[in-house]
């Protein structure tokens, strides 16, 4: 049975979602925006520091779930121009050790409130 997520300490969300979803052992997270918990967008920042704040919030979700994110296991990264993809992988690989995640990286035509970057993930309890 489905489920929806809400945490307060990542963004809140900003259309028709909710935050993320869960049935059973997965969770799936809406794309996150480089957008604080008090909605302060940071699309003048650059790609690395909104890669951050984007993980932060996937974390933050996670977290809401008794997850982290070792428990990821997959993840989409949305990029607005794909030049930027080794300053944001820079950032993501951060936020992993030795067993990261199955990825994807592409770039798309523009990327929602213009942000440059926009990531999503899916975890397992198990």
């Amino acid at each position: 049975m489905k489920r929806t997520v809400s945490t307060d300490d990542a963004p809140a969300a900003v259309g028709a979602y909710s935050q993320a979803t869960t049935t059973g052992d997965l969770l799936f997270t809406a794309g996150q925006l480089p957008l604080t918990t008090d909605g302060e967008l940071l699309d003048d920042e650059p790609v690395s520091t909104q890669a951050r704040q984007c993980l932060e919030n996937v974390r933050a979700i996670l977290a809401a779930e008794g997850l982290d994110m070792s428990d990821v296991l997959k993840m989409t990264v949305f990029l607005d121009d794909v030049d930027d993809f080794a300053e944001m992988n820079d950032t993501y690989a951060s936020f992993f050790d030795d067993e990261p995640p199955a990825r994807s990286a592409v770039e798309v035509g523009a990327v929602p409130k213009g942000a440059a970057v926009e990531i999503e993930a899916i975890a397992s309890a198990e």
